[in-house]
């Protein structure tokens, strides 16, 4: 995300492990149980951030736009310390269950929202199942493939976002504008019923239990539980201090600044936050990746609505083409030659990723053209496919078998809080330049007024993801 290849006979039968790859007999049922569950957040998550412009002008809450996005990440955070110890003491089984239950309730609350407070509400009952989900996958993945498979797994994962990167934005698009957009939310919980009926009879056989094999044994670290009830809250209150931008604001900011730091140097490794060498800085460059690659693509689709006209599945499309170059990405970097050199492909990744992020906002310019968007944000994906994968299995090298689900836990974390506050800060900056209002109207969008506020958003993203480049050379210990 090796200590990890002496305790694979001890999760993997020998036998199994001298299979085929991850479509061979003896992980085909699993390798396409847990895809699938991936396809599902995936289609989720390019699904909602078509329809997200039309929700957020419905429901009145356009100054609330990013909240609705780090809302899902703020309560992920609680929801992947719990898994992560729920994952080491008792085995991932629970933990994915009930994360794909609050996923779906989370989805029929927000379809269902009459105010953009309640829609936010469901975003977040989502984001904790969906944080209960991920951790609780990785678990899986340590424990029920051999070292030689998980980078071929990761990528599997990474693929499974092309179809719902492809067909996702044109079908919310197309639910969004004839049927409405609550559709877009209502129709998904149908679609748990499968991954759950073909995964969970396999990971009950390789990967349940403790990693002792004695079930229920050790009880949950209580200080680790009341550190994540404080970076939630954190988060959560400095989310509303930067979107509400009146001098009382400053209250629940510092209030929340004041739970969420030492949260997080609790729960992260020790010298996350100045990139120490190997797991710290792994951990780190995930973070960096993630949120300022998540703030930008947040602000893309209300972008090239609002300023320059383009229908909701126009707007969603633009983004289509980064699912099939994410997945190549993360092809590339689960090819055996490439290993020696997974540190350079990296740093060409956030190279390319801060060089996405720089470009998309020229389309503020009537005179460049919207397909650049396209473009940029093809080459952008395909960076982040080398990362974000070589990130999932650097972690997993480099953790002991009784750390696999704090490690993966800290991993999501740090992707978590990242979106979190790079969302608030960018969703303030936003506002605070008429963001809000602008996008609001169609008069003032027309004309493209306010293309500074979008400026806000994108250029201090494309400067995080440079710092992130640097990070990519400490991920080794020397």
């Amino acid at each position: 995300m090796s200590a990890l290849e002496s305790r694979d006979a001890a999760v993997v039968d020998p036998a199994v492990e001298r299979d085929g790859g991850v479509l061979s007999r003896s992980y085909r049922a699993l390798s396409v149980g847990i895809v699938s569950v991936v396809l599902l957040i995936a289609f989720e998550a390019t699904a909602v951030g078509t329809a997200m412009p039309v929700a957020a002008r419905e429901l009145d809450g356009v100054a609330l736009y990013a909240f609705a996005f780090s809302g899902y990440f703020t309560t992920s955070l609680l929801g992947m310390v719990l898994s992560g110890q729920w994952s080491d003491r008792k085995g991932p089984l629970g933990s994915l269950t009930t994360g794909i239950g609050a996923f779906a309730a989370g989805l029929v609350v927000a379809g269902t929202a009459q105010s953009m407070w309640v829609f936010i509400l469901g975003r977040a009952v989502q984001g904790f199942g969906g944080g209960l989900v991920i951790v609780a996958l990785y678990v899986v993945v340590g424990r029920a493939y051999p070292e030689r498979l998980r980078p071929a797994i990761m990528a599997a994962f990474a693929a499974g976002w092309v179809v719902p990167s492809i067909v996702g934005p044109l079908a919310a698009g197309a639910v969004t504008e004839h049927l409405g957009w609550r559709w877009v939310f209502l129709g998904i919980p149908a679609l748990v019923v499968f991954p759950l009926a073909l995964a969970l009879p396999q990971i009950r056989r390789r990967a349940s239990g403790p990693v002792g094999g004695e079930a229920g044994s050790g009880s949950f670290d209580r200080r680790r539980i009341r550190l994540a009830l404080g970076i939630s809250l954190g988060a959560g209150l400095l989310q509303y201090a930067a979107q509400d931008l009146r001098p009382l604001s400053v209250l629940p900011g510092l209030a929340g600044a004041a739970l969420l730091v030492p949260a997080v140097l609790g729960l992260l490794p020790r010298g996350t936050y100045r990139a120490a060498r190997g797991l710290p800085s792994v951990v780190l460059l995930r973070g960096l990746s993630a949120g300022s690659f998540i703030a930008a693509e947040s602000f893309v689709p209300l972008m090239l609505v609002t300023q320059r006209g383009l229908s909701p599945t126009l707007a969603g499309f633009s983004l289509a083409a980064g699912g099939g170059t994410w997945a190549l990405g993360s092809w590339v970097q689960s090819r055996s030659r490439v290993e020696p050199y997974r540190e350079r492909l990296m740093t060409f990744g956030m190279v390319l990723v801060a060089a996405a992020i720089v470009t998309a906002p020229g389309v503020l310019v009537h005179s460049v053209p919207v397909w650049t968007v396209a473009v940029a944000w093809a080459f952008g994906c395909f960076g982040m496919g080398l990362v974000i994968s070589s990130t999932s299995v650097l972690l997993l090298q480099l953790s002991a078998p009784e750390a696999a689900g704090a490690n993966s836990a800290a991993l999501q974390i740090s992707d978590a809080l990242s979106n979190v506050v790079l969302l608030a800060g960018t969703g303030a900056a936003f506002a605070a330049l008429g963001g809000g209002t602008a996008a609001a109207t169609a008069a003032t969008a027309a004309d493209g007024t306010r293309p500074a506020a979008f400026l806000a958003v994108f250029l201090p993203m494309a400067a995080v993801a440079l710092v992130g480049a640097w990070v990519t050379r400490r991920l080794r210990e020397r």
